[in-house]
């Protein structure tokens, strides 16, 4: 998520650039999704990551396939689907078997058809090596970004204490936007960097603040751990979501689109809220996993 600074033209009602009353809700509603399935059977938890990630694949190769880069979304949407499963019931090893498979899957399936799954500028030899490099690196790209990022989220969800492990994840996350946000409406007078114009070193401040309390309560609270351990994971967790935020950034950059969808009023697409998530996730799967 994206702060914006104090200077910023208004747009949907709200000075800040947002349909805030929209982002709102839909914040609202996702949040309570989340707590809903999570806290009453854990896999219609993982039904909802999957459902997420997968809209944000098509997401990514819509996108892409508007640079002529064509990635099979059919196997990479499998392969998804595979991962959260080997990782929730077979562990970190699954995950990364299941991975590596599903490279040779989309690169073999690449060989023999165009990204789309049609032949690609005909069917002879020549049409079919065409903008093969492209394409397969784009489609192993998508197999990582982020599916196999997500699949941490089964690794988190998989233990007994998998749930309290989940909301520590995502409420860092969470406070990581919000407080970044804030404190960049408030405070933000000074550009973190030009990939994201409307980012401040203020607006970071406040992301980390946010997050080190959260993540110290949560912590101490959820799991009887120290301070320090919870302030870690929060402190983390900030940098990381920023992080991510400015790999989207880039990315959308690159392909020349403002917002890689528009499902959600006032957010944009899926992947603009999987952004921040799936990079703070390796970090925090391995931080909890260290601590308890």
């Amino acid at each position: 998520m994206e702060e914006r600074t104090a200077g910023s033209s208004p747009s949907g009602g709200s000075r800040t650039g947002r349909n805030l009353p929209a982002a709102i809700a839909v914040g609202v509603g996702l949040g309570a999704l989340v707590i809903a399935t999570l806290y009453t059977i854990k896999e219609l938890f993982l039904v909802v990551v999957v459902a997420a990630v997968g809209i944000g694949v098509v997401e990514m190769t819509r996108a892409f396939a508007s640079r002529g880069i064509r990635v099979p979304v059919v196997p990479v949407l499998v392969s998804m689907t595979a991962m959260q499963a080997g990782a929730y019931w077979g562990g970190p090893a699954w995950l990364l078997g299941v991975f590596v498979v599903s490279v040779f899957v989309v690169l073999i399936w690449r060989m023999f058809t165009g990204g789309d799954g049609e032949g690609e500028q005909g069917t002879g030899a020549a049409g079919r090596t065409a903008g093969y490099v492209r394409d397969a690196t784009g489609s192993v790209f998508l197999l990582v970004y982020p599916p196999l990022l997500a699949g941490f989220v089964a690794l988190l969800l998989a233990p007994g204490d998998g749930r309290d492990r989940v909301i520590v994840f995502i409420a860092v996350t969470v406070a990581s936007d919000v407080g970044g946000y804030v404190a960049g409406v408030l405070f933000g007078r000074h550009q973190l960097t030009v990939i994201s114009p409307k980012k401040t070193w203020e607006g970071l401040a406040g992301s980390v603040v946010a997050c080190t309390l959260v993540g110290a309560w949560l912590v101490t609270w959820l799991f009887d751990g120290r301070l320090w351990q919870g302030a870690l994971i929060g402190a983390l967790g900030a940098v990381l979501a920023t992080v991510g935020d400015l790999i989207e950034s880039m990315i959308k950059r690159d392909l020349g689109i403002k917002d890689l969808g528009t499902i959600l009023p006032g957010h944009g697409g899926l992947m603009d809220r999987l952004d921040s998530l799936v990079t703070t996730l390796v970090p925090v799967w391995l931080l909890m996993s260290l601590f308890f």
